[in-house]
């Protein structure tokens, strides 16, 4: 059978151009399942207040970003990489590798316009976040289907949700972890990315909560899809291959925008850590398969600021998986399971 295999990533702007930035954000902060408001508050908080004033501050940010990445996204560049990596485990004449961005470039519209040309027999579709949720997985899947299900000829489509227990994925974390001295830091923080409670909530029937759910200690049927109780259980699954003990390690939640969002937030938890008189903290982010905004900028410069006014000395962030082999393993297995 001839099979394309789409990964998609979050997105990036185009440059760190205002504009470009602009256009970014409007997109991915309308995205319904991003800010799950009604149209009209939507389209007013969003296009009233948040892009005007957000895009020049995020433009200075993605200045930054750039010249880390040398000139280019860093998240782009990884998932050129790992393509490039997965392409050459499999025959490209069966099994074509294609990457888009679920928001701006390469776009979801223009990389499966290119692949209903090739008339594959079968498509898998890999959105490239290890834990599902909505904002992410959620939205990615359901572009992609929109896109789809408006062709003529639909072929067989197979989706990965999430793989946050797969060994490759798991691997090639604690093998990063592999390069720091655990005996040098104060404290472990792994730091996902923060989503509103509400939207966690939606996972359960109209009678539970998420706080209802035993989240923090373990996976069961109602919550195995709910990101607050599999960011724990991928925590517990790291941990446990490095040895860590839970007096050892905080889970938390980076990039929110009110107090309704899942907690502890890392922020506080870096300044509390500060409080206590800690000078070094390792912090993994394991939500982010690749380097980008959020872990390069977020986590190694705004925390390291918070931690350093506080008192502290260090904040050392463990890269992303980005192209390590054991990552690469990872997305082979989840395509050859369902060829």
């Amino acid at each position: 059978m001839k099979t394309g295999v789409l990964l998609i990533q979050l997105g990036t702007p185009d440059s760190p151009k205002t504009s470009d930035v602009r256009r970014y954000l409007s997109e991915f902060l309308n995205d319904p399942r991003v800010i799950d408001l009604p149209w009209l508050p939507r389209k007013l908080l969003v296009n009233g207040i948040i892009v005007p004033f957000r895009a020049p501050k995020s433009a200075k940010v993605y200045k930054e970003l750039w010249e880390h990445g040398r000139g280019k996204s860093p998240l782009k560049v990884h998932t050129e990489r790992v393509v490039e990596l997965v392409q050459q485990k499999f025959d490209a004449s069966t099994v074509k590798i294609e990457m888009a961005m679920r928001y701006q470039n390469p776009s979801m519209d223009s990389v499966l316009k290119r692949m209903q040309k090739e008339n594959y027999d079968q498509l898998i579709i890999v959105p490239l976040f290890p834990q599902y949720a909505s904002a992410s997985s959620g939205s990615a899947i359901e572009k992609a289907m929109n896109i789809i299900r408006k062709w003529w000829v639909i072929p067989e489509v197979k989706i990965v949700s999430q793989f946050w227990s797969h060994d490759g994925y798991i691997n090639s974390i604690v093998d990063r972890a592999k390069a720091f001295n655990f005996d040098e830091f104060d404290h472990i923080l792994f730091s996902y990315h923060g989503l509103p409670e509400r939207q966690v909530d939606k996972v359960y029937e109209d009678t539970d909560l998420c706080a209802d759910q035993p989240c923090e200690s373990e996976v069961n049927e109602k919550n195995k899809f709910c990101y607050k109780a599999t960011s724990y259980a991928t925590t517990r699954l790291i941990a446990n291959k490095l040895g860590l003990t839970e007096d050892k390690y905080t889970v938390c939640f980076q990039s929110r925008l009110d107090k309704k969002w899942l907690t502890p937030f890392s922020d506080k938890v870096v300044e509390e850590w500060a409080a206590k008189g800690a000078k070094k903290l390792l912090v993994f982010s394991p939500a982010f398969v690749a380097d980008c905004l959020e872990t390069i900028v977020e986590i190694g410069e705004e925390y390291q600021e918070i931690f350093e006014k506080g008192g502290g000395e260090r904040v050392q962030l463990v890269p992303s998986s980005n192209d390590h082999p054991a990552f690469i393993d990872c997305l082979v297995d989840l395509i050859q399971k369902r060829l």
